[in-house]
């Protein structure tokens, strides 16, 4: 079956990977509050939480796939937010993903956004106090789905990956140094393979970033080893199963061992995968776990939501207007899900502390709502 860009909700690719082991120690009862929604553009895709203004409290920016734009929503400090401030990415865009990082290395945090429709990627510079500039704009190929900003050739200075969906490639933007970036530089995923998703981080325990990578079309996900000066070699990938159709991919160590494990949303299964690292580049095959019929998880976060130092997993079910909670173990199984109902197809799902009271709170862009959802974490012991 053919489709495009908007079947996916594909997001944010962000690496929302972070693992956050409790700031507050003591488990507690996992549960969270009514979700309150605050306008965007048309259809959000993806959102990313980071503080822009420099006032401790993490804001929410958001890609409108269909406003052709990017949100920024300010904290008030109490986990309340602004109205959207908007800023162009161009007539026609499409933006699907986007994320946030330090550009030009100057202490501020900018956006960054891959343009779909436009097959760009751009780049909005924080000039201060969360105000940003006009986006300056980077070639991409084909399609460009989701963007992820490291560092990938150790020079200290952010570069981009992208997942260039109708390309089937990934694309590497490496940082001048000023925060501008030399032309991408391509490794093909497979003919038709369609990557909808790139994580990055050391899967091989050599110190190096990879790249990860959700190929949609062809079922699978595939690692690109970092040759150590920020090329990569050719991607070696692992079954999903058939139709699985990844469209996200989380690098995360789940079972506390030290390695880098691979997490998926499998859209076309209606689960989530999860391969564990044995060493080097080889993964068990993958354990899956139900997100529910008919549900279509699309995005995932992996991360720990009761506070019991070991990390779970929030998946967004775009088909059923929720999103589903694995609790982790420790070992790298997870518990059956717990299924939370928003009611409004969700295109992507993030996590942050937005009240500042040490619970990781989750944040949905709902994308026929033409919103976005803050449930905060009301975790008791």
């Amino acid at each position: 079956m053919g489709h495009t860009f908007s079947d996916f909700h594909s997001t944010s690719c962000r690496s929302f990977q972070k693992q956050f082991l409790g700031s507050l120690t003591g488990q507690c009862n996992l549960t969270f509050g009514a979700p309150t929604t605050y306008s965007t553009s048309n259809t959000p895709r993806s959102i990313v939480a980071a503080d822009v203004n420099a006032d401790g409290s993490v804001d929410i920016i958001v890609a409108n796939n269909g406003g052709n734009n990017v949100g920024v929503f300010i904290n008030s400090g109490t986990g309340t937010f602004s109205i959207q401030m908007a800023y162009s990415t161009g007539a026609g865009s499409n933006p699907n993903s986007v994320t946030t990082a330090d550009i030009n290395a100057d202490g501020e945090v900018d956006i960054i956004v891959a343009n779909y429709n436009a097959n760009n990627v751009g780049v909005l510079i924080n000039n201060g106090n969360g105000i940003f500039a006009a986006q300056v704009t980077y070639s991409s190929g084909n399609g460009p789905n989701c963007v992820v900003v490291v560092d990938v050739n150790g020079d200290g200075k952010v570069d981009i990956i992208v997942a260039n969906y109708g390309a089937s490639n990934v694309g590497v933007l490496i940082n001048a140094g000023n925060g501008t970036f030399i032309a991408q530089v391509t490794y093909s995923t497979g003919g038709g393979s369609n990557p909808a998703f790139v994580a990055a981080a050391d899967v091989n325990g050599d110190g190096k970033i990879d790249i990860t990578v959700a190929n949609y079309g062809a079922s699978n996900v595939g690692v690109l080893i970092n040759n150590g000066n920020g090329t990569f070699a050719a991607q070696v990938t692992y079954s999903t199963g058939g139709s699985s159709n990844p469209n996200c991919v989380v690098a995360a160590d789940v079972n506390k061992d030290g390695k880098v494990d691979i997490i998926v949303a499998n859209n076309g299964l209606n689960n989530v995968g999860v391969l564990l690292n044995v060493g080097g580049i080889a993964f068990t095959p993958q354990a899956t776990y139900s997100s529910g019929s008919a549900s279509g998880p699309n995005s995932i976060v992996v991360i720990d939501l009761n506070r019991d130092g070991k990390v779970d997993i929030a998946a967004s079910n775009n088909v059923a207007g929720s999103f589903s909670v694995f609790l982790g173990t420790g070992s790298g199984t997870f518990l059956a899900s717990t299924t939370y109902s928003i009611g409004s197809s969700i295109s992507y799902v993030a996590a942050a502390d937005v009240n500042g009271d040490g619970k990781i709170d989750i944040i949905a862009a709902l994308s026929n709502g033409n919103s976005i959802a803050v449930l905060l974490n009301s975790c008791n012991s």
